[in-house]
Formats: structure tokens, C-alpha cells, sequence
């Protein structure tokens, strides 16, 4: 039996006076792939960045693998928790960016090495050896000594898919990773995140590609205004959702 890796309970968030989360419920499954959909400004990256504490939320509380996120409670109260506690917590949630954020200066396997050596301790000659059988498993193991500024940007993603894959996560959070590559390289990022659910990973993925969000993921949540709308298997919410704001963005992007 799977287990609820990530459970969102009554979060809230706000810029200043402006609410983008609004009592956000939601439970992921572990190996669960979940795609988050809906217009720009409804609250699906903000949502993304809070489950690892890049974004802090005002109320609520979100817990990944049973451990609560970013704050310790005392007598009914949360207080945040220290920022190298954060960074232990961030360090087995893996977090790939539109904008691949490589070390220009470093090659593909010393982006791939660095986390894991500098913060789990990891030796340095076991680092290299699991960095070259990620770097295998995403098709890049012939440019372990290239740099960056020599790969396209789907190779470059798939490098960011490997580093995050290095610290061997509980779970991965996508934050639109096919959004910044020309249309013929989205492909082969997608095929990567095909075989990383098919292996079992637990991923929440914000995504504008509807062919994978219905071939790929478990569910896909629709979110409007800060808050989910519509939540289900894509066979439900993609071909046949149930309310007319899914369907008028559906109309828009297929």
C-alpha cells in the first residue's frame, strides 16, 4: 500500500494583501505523478515552491513523508524552523526549474557531484560513480566533461534531472521544465520524466503539455484563482471535466 507523500491541509498564502493560496487541500500518493494545470497567476508554482520551503505559507501545514515543512509546533503554535534544518528538509526534495540554474563554470558531472558531496558527505569517488549511472540512465553519459554553454536545452535539463536525482529525493517537483526549450528538444525531457514515473518516482509536475499530463500522470489538479477546482484522473478533468472554467482553459490550450 502507498502512503500520502505530500498532504497539503488548509494552506494559505498571500503576497502582501493578495491571497495566492486559498485553503489548498490536497494529499500526493508516494510514487503518485500528479500534474498541476491551469491560466498563468493561479497559484501552481507558488504551490510547487512551498512544498520545500522556498515559499513560506501563512496558515496551514504541509508535511512530506509525515514530516512537517519548514516549522516545529509547540503548545498549537508553528515556529519556523532554523535555516539549516530547512536545508535538510529541502535536501531529499528534488526541484527542477524552467531555467535550468547549471554552474556554467562547472562540467556536467561536477554539477551532478556537487550536492551530494558538499551537503549529504557523500565520498567523492561514490558521488562519481552514481553520478555516471544517472547520467546514463537520462542519455547524457558521453558528456560527463562537457559544460553547460555546449549543451542544447534539453540536455542541459536532463542534467538538471540528474543533480536533482543525486540526492536520491522522496519526491521531485517540476516547475514548468519544458517551458523555456525550442519545441523539438521538449521531447526528450518528457521521455526522461516517462521513465522516472514508470520507475516509480513520486513527482508533481506544473505543465502546460497536455499529452503528458493525460498519458503520464495519476491525476491532474486544475487550479484557478489560488485554489483547486477540479481534481482527477486525466480522463476525468482533461476529457471530461466537470466545470466550465476547466473546460473554457482546456478549449485554449488544446
Amino acid at each position: 500500500m502507498s502512503h500520502s507523500m505530500v498532504v497539503f491541509d488548509r494552506v494559505c498564502k498571500s503576497y502582501g494583501a493578495v491571497p495566492v493560496l486559498k485553503d489548498i487541500d490536497l494529499e500526493v500518493s508516494s510514487g503518485e505523478v500528479l500534474s498541476l494545470i491551469g491560466p498563468s497567476g493561479s497559484g501552481k508554482s507558488t504551490l510547487l515552491r512551498c512544498v520545500n520551503h522556498l515559499e513560506r505559507i501563512e496558515s496551514g501545514s504541509i508535511t512530506v513523508d509525515g514530516e512537517l515543512i519548514g516549522y516545529r509546533r509547540s503548545h498549537n503554535l508553528a515556529y519556523e524552523l532554523p535555516e539549516r534544518l530547512i536545508a535538510r528538509q529541502r535536501a531529499r526534495i528534488g526541484m527542477v526549474f524552467q531555467n535550468f540554474n547549471l554552474f556554467g563554470h562547472k562540467t556536467v558531472l561536477e554539477n551532478v557531484i556537487e550536492a551530494p558531496v558538499h551537503v549529504l558527505g557523500v565520498t567523492r569517488a561514490e558521488a562519481i560513480d552514481h553520478a555516471s549511472s544517472i547520467l546514463e540512465r537520462v542519455g547524457l553519459a558521453e558528456k560527463l566533461k562537457t559544460y553547460p554553454r555546449m549543451l542544447s536545452g534539453g540536455q542541459q535539463q536532463r542534467v538538471a534531472i540528474a543533480r536533482a536525482l543525486a540526492m536520491k529525493p522522496k519526491l521531485i517537483l517540476f516547475d514548468e521544465p519544458t517551458s523555456a526549450l525550442d519545441p523539438e528538444l521538449v521531447g526528450e525531457v518528457l521521455d526522461v520524466m516517462g521513465k522516472l514515473a514508470a520507475d516509480g518516482m513520486t513527482m508533481m509536475i506544473v505543465t502546460h503539455e497536455m499529452a503528458f499530463a493525460r498519458n503520464v500522470c495519476h491525476r491532474v489538479a486544475f487550479m484557478a484563482d489560488g485554489r483547486i477546482v477540479e481534481c482527477g484522473p486525466p480522463s476525468e478533468v482533461l476529457d471530461n471535466p466537470s466545470l466550465e472554467r476547466t473546460r473554457a482553459f482546456l478549449s485554449k490550450v488544446h
